[in-house]
């Protein structure tokens, strides 16, 4: 416009009510209405304009949307601070750089008649139009469910007690080169055996390249992808603020309804934004993906370069429900990764350090072994094996050896016993002859003392039974005597 003389709105009110008549609208927006009333150059004209289509939008019933801009970082509008007390609802929009990266924030200070947050929020303006982060519920209504997954193989699954909880969360913390990824794709990769659909972010690295780096440990994703069961998601994380990853997250889990998530790493966000924001951010995603109950696993970088240390700059450890910790011990010249459940809630966990094992299978956790109270991995371990398998084949041979000559020693004696037993037999024949023969020889000459009795006996009722009559039995004995020549022992002998 070109300002020619005075002028007021009158005319361009009334040739907006034609318009309005024409299409019976309901809605007008004065859009950048501090460009027009700058044309007056006077304030108090100005002022009286505004008033005007106060009344005329009044008049009329027409709802309008006025735009104005404001005056550097306060809240006031441009040469119209009364337009506030005026209007019904006033909604501040605010561009602002935060570490080099542009972050738009919406603000609600005034709205007559309604209840509303109060507070600054994240807006985000997408080809799907425009988004606002709006805060989450003051109450936490999360379902608890019984029903267990895999972690991504048995041996962490034993560990955790059985699996992972449907609709839990998951942290798996450690420095660079622990093998966080490794975990989470296999986490992925046992989803979609199973049939469920899983979105995978990922920062800063595209999903090509994952796919292919998981395929050298035996994680084959690209089928998935095929399939359509796994939608991969790369972003940058330099190029927009942690408010518009969250705002994207969102609107990823809308399209493909995932029912396991993978975030790696989410510790990334906060490199545009400043860590407050990526904090913040952190704890609003898990609860989001909470109440669409959907399984997530999250990994975050460490606070620091110290391998052992476990905090993480995000702060999420105190809302995820199981937080498993990698690091790596560096000793005798080798890197061992190590695996350890620092948490799992609802459930029994192993608190033992395993040994993180990548192979063409897979990531596998081998048996605890320790020697003298410490668990040793990698070369201290296989030289401590050698050592012990060592020992255990010299502590066999020297059984052998021992029991062969106790084997012998026994052959031995028995063979010692057998012979004594042999000779005792003999001897106890030997009795056992001689005590017949003697025997036999007492009974004989107790049977001729027996006779030698009864032929020298006098005694009448002997000879009677002996010899039948009197004399007759002893004539006949002399007799048989006599003709013999033979003496009658005992006896006179007779001429």
């Amino acid at each position: 416009m070109v300002q020619s003389g005075n002028f007021d709105l009158t005319g361009m009110l009334a040739m907006l009510k034609a318009k309005k008549e024409e299409m019976g609208a309901r809605w007008i927006v004065f859009d950048g209405i501090d460009v027009l009333l700058t044309l007056l150059q006077d304030p108090i004209a100005e002022m009286r304009e505004i008033y005007r289509i106060r009344d005329w939008l009044a008049e009329n019933e027409m709802s309008a949307l006025i735009t104005a801009k404001v005056e550097g970082a306060s809240s006031e509008v441009l040469s119209y601070g009364f337009m506030q007390f005026m209007v019904d609802c006033v909604v501040g929009l605010e561009r602002r750089l935060e570490y080099g990266v542009a972050l738009h924030r919406i603000e609600i200070t005034k709205y007559r008649g309604s209840d509303f947050v109060a507070g600054e929020y994240p807006v985000n303006f997408g080809p799907s139009g425009m988004e606002v982060g709006a805060p989450e519920p003051t109450e936490i209504r999360h379902e608890a469910s019984s029903e267990r997954l895999s972690a991504g193989f048995e041996r962490l699954d034993t560990m955790l007690g059985g699996g992972l909880f449907r609709g839990s969360s998951t942290l798996i913390t450690g420095v660079p080169g622990t093998s966080k990824t490794t975990l989470a794709g296999k986490f992925a990769e046992a989803a979609c055996l199973r049939g469920e659909r899983t979105l995978f972010v990922s920062f800063d690295e595209g999903s090509d390249p994952i796919q292919r780096n998981l395929a050298s440990v035996g994680i084959h994703l690209k089928p998935h992808v095929k399939s359509g069961l796994l939608r991969m998601y790369s972003g940058r994380t330099e190029s927009i603020g942690a408010e518009d990853h969250l705002l994207k997250l969102k609107s990823l889990i809308r399209e493909h309804r995932p029912r396991c998530m993978v975030i790696d790493p989410l510790s990334a966000i906060a490199k545009a934004g400043g860590i407050d924001t990526a904090r913040a951010v952190a704890n609003r995603l898990i609860y989001l993906v909470k109440d669409e109950k959907v399984t997530v696993m999250i990994t975050a970088m460490n606070e620091g370069d110290d391998p052992q240390a476990e905090a993480t700059e995000l702060q999420i450890s105190t809302v995820a429900d199981t937080w498993i910790h990698l690091s790596y011990l560096v000793r005798s010249g080798e890197r061992n990764r190590a695996l350890t459940i620092i948490k799992s809630r609802g459930t029994w966990h192993s608190n033992q350090v395993r040994e993180l094992v990548l192979g063409k299978a897979g990531p596998a956790l081998a048996d605890v072994y320790t020697a003298g109270g410490e668990v040793l991995m990698g070369t201290l371990r296989w030289e401590k094996e050698d050592e012990e398998r060592t020992k255990t084949q010299q502590r066999i041979a020297a059984f052998d050896h021992k029991r062969s000559e106790l084997e012998a020693a026994e052959a031995e004696t028995r063979a010692r016993i057998k012979t004594l037993q042999q000779e005792l037999d003999r001897h106890a024949a030997a009795l056992a002859l001689y005590t017949g023969e003697n025997q036999a020889r007492i009974v004989s000459s107790s049977e001729r003392e027996q006779e030698l009795r009864r032929i020298r006996s006098a005694d009448p009722a002997t000879r009677a039974a002996n010899g039948g009559m009197r004399g007759g039995g002893k004539a006949s004995r002399r007799q048989r005597f006599q003709k013999s020549g033979e003496l009658i022992p005992g006896g006179h002998n007779e001429a």
